[in-house]
């Protein structure tokens, strides 16, 4: 045979022998290559500190949607924790006791990354430490503050969340603090400020000044305008959906969409059942409200509603949210099989709203992210050990490798980096 026969005959065999690779490769066995591949960050997730101490932590397997066993099941990379904290009165008395609630949910992490367990994750700052730690084996905690209210009026305190490793802050949660109007607001139209307030403005220029991302998921829409007018850097949702294909006042209209993509900014969608699909979300809500009383009243557990939030003692919160992924989970468990059970709202119509958003501003500002332990999960995506299911349902949808490694956290990394350059080029000149 002629040299050049051969060689075109090998190249041929070769050839078909790669298609044939590409061809065995199922949509399963793609979506955990790639699954496994990049990193998976997931930037929103309430924390109990109950379970921070040296007998009960995240090392083991508790009932929280969140723990180490869990995302080494899911394959959940980073876990923002949050320092939450509810909104008060705007005195000086609340803002004492809120500030001793945040600090007491920074040192837990502290403690349990440093403490703990320190040979399963590590606290990362910059987008260089989550992939240093990603790289020898290591879960990564990351910080965020979900509402500014325990600062009260000293500016000082932005700079020393930072210190502790905060590296995003939301001015505002349910309710208007001294900082912002909440999107709670527009129930009646009752307004602190018409957006930020003087302090506020100010605080965007310091997190500008230190390299924090601004969120603005609960902060009222004027109030999300003002902050991209104002802002320097690139700003986040960290746990925010489309209003337009479900019209709460937590979700982001398609103005506040297109400002995001402007600003260069990333809209981490939200897997929070009344956040994705109102229909759905209410049919089966007001099924399985007997259902978690009745698994609530077995337990011994105090159960509320969400709509009773508002008139809680701080220990009554604590105490729902700490039993909620369990009461909930024992619920859902129960009307398995149970055909007269309205469907519930599922990672589907979660890679609905990705779908609209990547259409909408463009597939560099988009994000992920749960909102576990904090009423947030989904059919499909219960816990952190279900994470896989969001790759799998992406790839399902024909999202390229890249695409998915950019919404599984890429993005989000991005905008850090950017912010802590804008943070460097404040401070040289």
């Amino acid at each position: 045979m002629k040299p050049f026969a051969y060689l075109f005959l090998l190249l041929t065999i070769l050839s078909c022998g790669e298609k044939q690779k590409e061809v065995k490769e199922t949509t399963l066995e793609k979506a955990k290559r790639i699954h496994e591949k990049i990193i998976t960050i997931d930037t929103h997730n309430d924390i109990n500190v109950a379970n921070f101490t040296d007998s009960v932590n995240y090392t083991q397997r508790l009932e929280t949607q969140v723990n180490l066993p869990k995302m080494k099941e899911g394959g959940l990379d980073v876990t923002w924790l949050i320092v939450y904290t509810g909104q008060d009165t705007l005195t000086d008395e609340g803002y004492e006791k809120a500030k001793l609630n945040a600090m007491q949910k920074f040192e837990a992490i502290h403690r349990f990354c440093e403490e703990i367990a320190p040979d399963q994750i590590e606290l990362a700052l910059t987008s260089g430490d989550v992939r240093r730690i990603d790289s020898i084996g290591k879960k990564v905690a990351m910080i965020g503050v979900e509402n500014a209210y325990p600062m009260g009026t000293d500016m000082s305190q932005f700079q020393k969340y930072y210190d502790l490793g905060a590296r995003y802050i939301s001015l505002a949660h349910n309710g208007h603090s001294q900082f912002s109007d909440s999107n709670t607001g527009e129930k009646d139209s009752l307004w602190l400020y018409n957006g930020l307030s003087d302090l506020g403005k100010k605080a965007v220029q310091e997190m500008n000044r230190l390299g924090i991302m601004i969120d603005v998921s609960h902060p009222s829409k004027e109030a999300m305008k003002q902050m991209v007018a104002l802002s320097k850097a690139p700003i986040i949702a960290s746990h925010s959906s489309a209003r337009a294909l479900c019209d709460h006042s937590r979700n982001l209209d398609d103005e506040q969409l297109l400002l995001m993509k402007e600003n260069g900014g990333v809209v981490q969608t939200v897997a929070f059942s009344s956040y994705l699909n109102t229909k759905k979300n209410d049919a089966r809500s007001e099924y399985m409200k007997s259902i978690y009383k009745q698994v609530a009243d077995s337990l011994g557990i105090e159960w509320f509603d969400r709509s009773q939030f508002s008139s809680l003692t701080d220990a009554q919160r604590e105490g729902f949210m700490e039993n909620y992924g369990k009461v909930r989970k024992m619920g859902e468990d129960l009307v398995k099989g149970k055909t007269d059970a309205p469907e519930a709202v599922n990672v589907s119509d979660f890679v609905d709203h990705i779908d609209y958003i990547v259409k909408l501003i463009g597939i560099d500002h988009v994000g992920i992210s749960s909102d576990f332990d904090g009423g947030g999960g989904i059919e499909g995506w219960s816990d952190a050990s279900e994470t896989f299911n969001v790759t799998l349902e992406l790839v399902k949808r024909g999202y390229t490798e890249e695409e998915i490694a950019k919404l599984w956290g890429g993005n989000l990394l991005r905008v850090l980096d950017e912010v802590q350059v804008v943070a460097q080029e404040i401070s040289q000149s």
